[in-house]
């Protein structure tokens, strides 16, 4: 399999799946303003949505939106319990925060990575805040999203709210959220897929 990425991005999430599987892979990064791949490809001739990430396939075909490609790979590798069985309540109640966190928290930072007038970027920080505000709550004696058991799910969130150290926009005030995002940082597979990234040393 080959991942197409972008550092930080929110690729990171399937990149850290990837890790977590313990299958063997490729990444080529991306370069999403010129839409070239380090090897010099044109992306758009690859992945026609022309964004990541995109998970090639050992048999040419193209996966894409991570939500997407992590329930495939967690599926490949059923007994590391990335996600629960399908058909499950506890596998609604994933796909239910996958959804979420792209549709209403990934989405509500695009305003804050592009050129935008500080009100339309002040309403994206006041939407951000009301949705980290329900997530905090949600976290409430839980030890990750979906009960007991780390999942892709909780790696979509780690990725997402890492855009906030970026950004400089502090996270003291969610702190079940903090409490989980130092959870995952801690995990091997996270770390070896943020240093491949060069997000840390």
């Amino acid at each position: 399999m080959k991942l197409y990425y972008a550092s930080g991005a929110c690729s990171l999430a399937v990149h850290i799946v990837l890790c977590e599987t313990g299958l063997p892979f490729e990444k080529e990064s991306v370069d999403l303003g010129t839409k070239k791949t380090a090897g010099g490809a044109d992306f758009t001739a690859i992945n026609a949505k022309g964004y990541i990430p995109a998970l090639q396939l050992d048999s040419g075909e193209l996966l894409t939106e991570g939500p997407a490609i992590n329930q495939y790979l967690a599926d490949l590798v059923p007994e590391k319990k990335l996600a629960p069985a399908n058909g499950t309540l506890d596998r609604v109640r994933l796909q239910s925060w996958l959804t979420f966190i792209g549709t209403e928290l990934h989405k509500s930072f695009t305003p804050l990575f592009h050129p935008n007038t500080d009100d339309v970027k002040s309403q994206a920080k006041t939407n951000i805040a009301k949705r980290l505000t329900y997530v905090n709550q949600e976290l409430a004696g839980k030890q990750y999203l979906v009960g007991d058991q780390f999942t892709i799910a909780d790696a979509y969130l780690f990725t997402v709210i890492g855009w906030m150290g970026f950004l400089a926009m502090p996270t003291d005030a969610y702190p079940n959220i903090q409490a989980l995002v130092a959870k995952v940082a801690a995990r091997p597979a996270v770390q070896a897929a943020m240093k491949a990234e060069g997000l840390i040393k």
